[in-house]
């Protein structure tokens, strides 16, 4: 089963989209095409990719304009292409996989960690740290495999037209040991270099704020350039990575991640307070 990425979401909604302007159930289009209803729903859910053919065939039974089906079958194409991450999916579980395929095509990331520095913004040595501190027993090997593919994540933060990152992190996460001294003092430094980019912001959520709306658990928002694309958020849970979609829980996320940038330091009093954290180790 292939990633969802914003590509392959983006088509779904759009096979949705004409099909019900078309009037038509999923059982009626499914059988138009000689397919199934479960079928046809995994297509516009992203489940399972849709062949070029496939939806120059739904989209002519919908009635849709030759140019917007060109631009459809291109799209279709383009979300069978492997992304990097591929390479990766032995390591990780789908839901995570997913969630790095759609990282890799946002355009803009808003991160509140409360435990952790955000992965983005993480050292190689301090990812070793908290992979070693993991729920799962890795060799060697394997927690060098993650820290690669960490890295490789990071890569487009200072390459050609990175996305903005709002990195939004909890004091406490700062103040817990990860690694040596040597290792949290390099981390303290990166976040210091990382947030002078110019499509960087580092802020801090100090514990003086005492309890707020992000101490539950982490949370990812993440925006597209293609003005179709429905924002997603991702939570992280006990049981892993949980990317949401739904328009109730997309605007309890917005609202919980505004509510973070209003408890934080502003981005100068944050890096004032990163510069004190270092100078006090």
């Amino acid at each position: 089963m292939a990633p969802k990425t914003a590509r392959a979401r983006r088509l779904g909604i759009a096979l949705r989209t004409h099909r019900e302007a078309a009037g038509l159930t999923l059982e009626a289009a499914a059988d138009e095409i000689n397919s199934t209803r479960s079928t046809l729903s995994r297509y516009e859910n992203a489940q399972t990719l849709v062949s070029p053919a496939t939806v120059r065939a739904l989209l002519t039974l919908y009635g849709v304009s030759p140019d917007e089906i060109a631009a459809a079958v291109q799209l279709a194409k383009d979300a069978r292409k492997p992304g990097w991450w591929v390479s990766y999916s032995y390591l990780l579980d789908r839901r995570t996989i997913d969630f790095i395929a759609l990282e890799a095509e946002a355009t803009g990331i808003a991160n509140f960690e409360p435990s952790v520095v955000p992965g983005l913004l993480q050292t190689a040595d301090y990812i070793r740290g908290v992979m070693r501190g993991g729920p799962h027993t890795l060799s060697d090997e394997q927690v060098e495999q993650r820290v690669h593919l960490r890295l490789d994540r990071q890569q487009r933060l200072t390459g050609d037209d990175p996305p903005i990152l709002d990195a939004i992190i909890d004091e406490g996460a700062l103040l817990r040991p990860v690694g040596d001294r040597d290792v949290m003092e390099g981390q303290l430094r990166h976040l210091l270099k990382m947030g002078e980019l110019p499509n960087i912001t580092v802020q801090v959520i100090p514990l003086a704020a005492g309890y707020h709306r992000g101490t539950r658990g982490s949370l990812h928002i993440l925006e597209f350039a293609d003005p179709e694309d429905p924002i997603i958020a991702s939570v992280e849970t006990v049981a892993g990575q949980m990317v949401l979609d739904r328009p109730g829980d997309l605007r309890t996320c917005t609202k919980i991640m505004e509510h973070l940038r209003s408890v934080a330091l502003s981005p100068a009093a944050s890096r004032d307070q990163l510069l004190r954290l270092l100078n006090e180790r």
